[in-house]
């Protein structure tokens, strides 16, 4: 009997702010640093440039601030074949501060964890006035739309760009993915809980089950929440039955997807992943590695995911591919993974490591 496919192909467009990384190198930490080595990430970019990194019609919609900072943005979307006709470079007439957000990483090593700084505060991002993007028009000729909860975190106008955005999105029938990519230095938790809620029902893929209101008793809150006493490294069984709370409460949503991560020290990692998809829960297998960069990790496995749907992979096949994805990123120098060949991403899938010759 034939499987069951995910998706459908098409043109992929997402909306969200890309923002300069900056780097010790070799592992050193931020306070003795001398030097700083210097990329371009965001949780929208690091999709977008993965999709079009494995041939996907891939566009970004950002602003950033028209100098050669923000050119400098647009230009390495640009080199890894990111569409940027959208993107606006906004003078200081229009974001006052006329700045690039920024974020310092301190690498783990070993037992030591990670550091991340943001400094992004006033961007040219979070000032631009949205009312004056026409969004219908922005969305025109695309099929697939992607959103995450940090840019509703940025700010109201922001928060409303996103909401007007997931509107439109659905009137012209697109598939939507939404990405909740809670961020604590952004907002807090019932925040980002009580928005992220209000988008559910414009949703088709859901990555990750927070954070999300998903009342057990919409009258009566005390009765819990559907994913209270869900562990962050849930069994098969206590997964699928948040996955199948999710979908009694939202039909709308077609595939429901969260990795797994185990971490065993700041330099070894374990991931594996859960996915429900037409009335079934998939399991992936768990892969462990060794961690060259782990930032942006999570959407290698969402760009994983997206592709495999837009390519019409099976079920369990789209869910191995993505957690191969975010396995392979986590190798990979910067925020995005750059790989090229979906069959580099395969022989992670099938745990294939010898040399290609």
């Amino acid at each position: 009997m034939q499987q069951e496919k995910c998706g459908r192909a098409g043109r992929f467009i997402t909306v969200g702010e890309v923002m300069m990384r900056l780097t010790p190198p070799d592992y050193e930490m931020i306070r003795v640093a001398n030097s700083f080595g210097a990329s371009c990430g965001g949780s929208e970019a690091n999709i977008a440039l993965a999709l079009a990194n494995l041939g996907v019609d891939s566009t970004l919609f950002t602003v950033a601030p028209d100098n050669s900072l923000g050119k400098s943005a647009v230009r390495m979307l640009r080199s890894n074949d990111v569409h940027c006709s959208p993107v606006i470079l906004a003078g200081p007439d229009e974001v006052p501060t006329h700045r690039l957000g920024t974020y310092y990483l301190e690498n783990g090593y070993g037992i030591r964890s990670g550091k991340v700084i943001y400094d992004r505060k006033h961007s040219a991002f979070t000032e631009y006035d949205y009312k004056k993007v026409e969004i219908d028009r922005l969305l025109e000729g695309y099929d697939w739309l992607h959103l995450s909860g940090i840019t509703p975190a940025l700010g109201p106008s922001c928060a409303e760009l996103v909401m007007e955005c997931l509107k439109t999105g659905r009137k012209k029938g697109m598939t939507i993915s939404f990405d909740g990519n809670f961020r604590s230095t952004l907002w807090t938790w019932e925040e980002a809980r009580d928005f992220c809620t209000r988008c559910l029902p414009y949703v088709d893929v859901l990555l990750g089950i927070e954070p999300y209101h998903l009342w057990k008793d919409e009258a009566d809150h005390s009765k819990g929440d559907w994913k209270d006493g869900v562990p962050l490294q849930p069994s098969f069984e206590e997964q699928a039955r948040a996955f199948e709370a999710f979908v009694a409460r939202y039909p709308n949503l077609k595939c429901i997807a969260r990795h797994v991560r185990y971490a065993h020290s700041g330099s070894e990692n374990s991931l594996k992943a859960y996915m429900w998809f037409g009335g079934k829960t998939y399991e992936s297998r768990l892969i462990t590695f060794t961690i060259l960069d782990r930032v942006g990790g999570g959407d290698a496995f969402a760009s994983g995911l997206i592709y495999s749907m837009m390519n019409n992979y099976a079920p369990q096949e789209t869910l191995d591919f993505a957690v191969a994805s975010s396995v392979l990123k986590h190798t990979i120098h910067g925020d995005g993974n750059i790989t090229d060949d979906a069959q580099s991403i395969r022989s992670v899938m099938n745990q294939s490591y010898d040399i290609k010759r």
